[in-house]
């Protein structure tokens, strides 16, 4: 049952506060940490020291953790979909692209899993919803800039699409999340998901790029510990735990902050420039990403 008191809304409020500084926080360190690990490395470390640590909270917590044959389907598209190819194609971006701008492209996977959930699930595409696809559209084009984005196949287009292409992955992810129907909570099986994600990547990055080359040090040390337990495992944790305190809509809303709060550290920690096209985009995805949530709230209960 859900918790309504005040004590518990607060606690949802400090948790999920913590995912959204965690995780917008996260763009630019992960910028930083691409400078010396070779970003699919990267990213496959990252969510196996995510997944370490949640083995190692749930082995303390007790209970049964390992997933049954009808969690399966749910196991593989997320931690195949949104983590093991959503988090390969973000961190390789990340070399072509700005940190700040990534995590705003990134962020448009509500947008485009809006018209999904209504062909495959039937799910009404509302004005809202609609107005919302539009605005983020709008919201593209003024991150693009068509009046100078170099177009034609350089690494500026690679790293968008690439980012585009991991958005529409979460986006189906997210979609089959809503059509599951859930046995636990998502906790348990977030381990699991993180583990196959990040193995999925791992077999990529040695195919494609051989063995890691790490040259130790304690800034490479710091990000990856900042990257896996915190920014994976605690954000992850603190977000589904915000969700069962507070309702789904102030969950959903708060989001919404961490492609604000990525962009803002980004230019803070990396000197990113505050462009008219880039700050457009901002809003008009934000905004965007907005309608298209608040066009859901009528037809739940989750």
């Amino acid at each position: 049952m859900r918790e309504t008191s005040s004590a518990a809304v607060r606690r949802g409020g400090i948790l999920l506060a913590c995912a959204i500084f965690l995780w917008g926080m996260n763009w630019p360190i992960m910028k930083i940490g691409i400078g010396y690990i070779h970003p699919l490395w990267f990213a496959a470390i990252r969510v196996l020291l995510g997944a370490l640590t949640l083995f190692t909270f749930l082995a303390f917590r007790g209970g049964n953790i390992l997933p049954n044959r009808r969690e399966l389907p749910i196991l593989l598209s997320v931690g195949g979909l949104q983590i093991g190819l959503g988090m390969a194609l973000i961190h390789s971006a990340l070399l072509y692209v700005d940190a700040g701008r990534s995590a705003i492209i990134a962020y448009t996977m509500a947008l485009w899993a809006a018209p999904m959930a209504a062909w495959a699930l039937g799910e009404k595409l509302t004005v809202a919803k609609g107005a919302g696809l539009l605005m983020g559209i709008v919201g593209l084009l003024f991150l693009l800039n068509p009046l100078t984005f170099p177009w034609g196949w350089n690494t500026a287009t690679l790293g968008n699409v690439l980012l585009l292409l991991a958005a529409v992955s979460w986006a189906i992810a997210i979609v089959h999340v809503r059509a599951h129907t859930w046995i636990r909570g998502h906790l348990q099986l977030l381990p699991w998901q993180l583990l196959l994600g990040g193995v999925l990547i791992s077999i990529t990055a040695l195919t494609l790029d051989g063995p890691p080359h790490i040259t130790p040090s304690w800034t490479l040390g710091a990000i990856l510990l900042f990257n896996g337990p915190l920014a994976t495992a605690l954000a992850f944790w603190a977000f589904l735990a915000a969700a069962r305190a507070l309702t789904s809509n102030a969950t959903a809303m708060g989001s919404l902050a961490v492609p604000v709060v990525g962009f803002a550290a980004s230019h803070l920690l990396l000197g990113e420039p505050l462009s008219a096209s880039t700050l457009g985009g901002l809003g008009f995805i934000v905004g965007g990403i907005f309608l298209a949530t608040i066009g859901g709230f009528k037809r739940r209960r989750t």
